[in-house]
């Protein structure tokens, strides 16, 4: 029996979820509980524009929200301020290097108004196993040999599902999603999926769009060809003064 008012998965069915049409209003888009975190499972459900998110302690919980946070990968926007300190940068973007290190920053990292970490070990040995298995990517920010930011998500296709990035140096993690948005935009990706809208998200230049039109899109980009495996070698290094010519916000 369901101790939630959303259906629970089924563990010996790992692709089935509901329609993300039955999420919940409030909380918005909360869609089901229970099953796993293994990678045919993830995967799933990033395919159907599901996700997980959770606190220690409760249940697990999927989710597809209404609206949707995307950035145009060509369109991430950068201040002319912070463009201007960026010309005289020293830091270097990289892609795959230190995932596990990126993830566990990203799970340690203070957030306002939130007590804990949604990232929790679980979730962190299960997205360390999709990053083995090529599916789960970092952007890395380091000033010499010390990381300072970075980001970390799935790909699914041409779709790229960002998790959640940290700044260790103030801006850090503005270059690392400046640096994935140039990368996928030269890869002819379209969307970056921030999932959930915040004020910050919005001033870097993403945009909401209804559930539906992000669902209707999806198919197309999760069927196209994407880069399973590392992009170390695909991304290499780009300067962080490289990004200052990023739109202005």
């Amino acid at each position: 029996m369901s101790i939630l008012p959303i259906p629970r998965l089924r563990a010996d069915r790992p692709e089935d979820f509901p329609p993300p049409s039955r999420a919940l209003d409030e909380p918005n888009g909360l869609l089901a509980w229970g099953g796993d975190l293994s990678p045919r499972r993830l995967m799933a459900a990033y395919r159907q524009g599901i996700f997980p998110w959770y606190s220690e302690g409760e249940p697990l919980l999927w989710w597809s929200p209404d609206p949707r946070l995307v950035f145009d990968t060509g369109g991430i926007r950068l201040s002319s301020r912070f463009r201007r300190g960026l010309r005289r940068c020293s830091w270097e973007v990289r892609a795959d290097t230190c995932f596990a290190q990126v993830i566990r920053a990203c799970a340690q990292a203070p957030r306002p108004g939130q007590d804990g970490t949604w990232i929790t070990p679980e979730m962190q040995a299960a997205y360390t196993e999709l990053h083995r298995l090529g599916h789960a990517h970092s952007i890395e920010v380091f000033d010499g040999p010390r990381l300072v930011g970075g980001l970390y998500g799935v790909a699914v296709g041409r779709l790229f599902c960002a998790e959640s990035m940290y700044s260790g140096e103030s801006g850090a993690s503005k270059v690392a999603l400046a640096a994935l948005g140039r990368v996928l935009a030269g890869w002819a990706w379209p969307w970056i999926d921030a999932q959930v809208e915040n004020p910050h998200l919005r001033f870097l230049g993403g945009r909401t769009l209804p559930r539906q039109d992000f669902l209707a899109r999806l198919p197309a980009l999760v069927e196209a060809g994407g880069r399973p495996g590392p992009w170390t070698g695909a991304v290499g290094a780009i300067p962080a003064a490289s990004l200052a010519q990023a739109p202005v916000a």
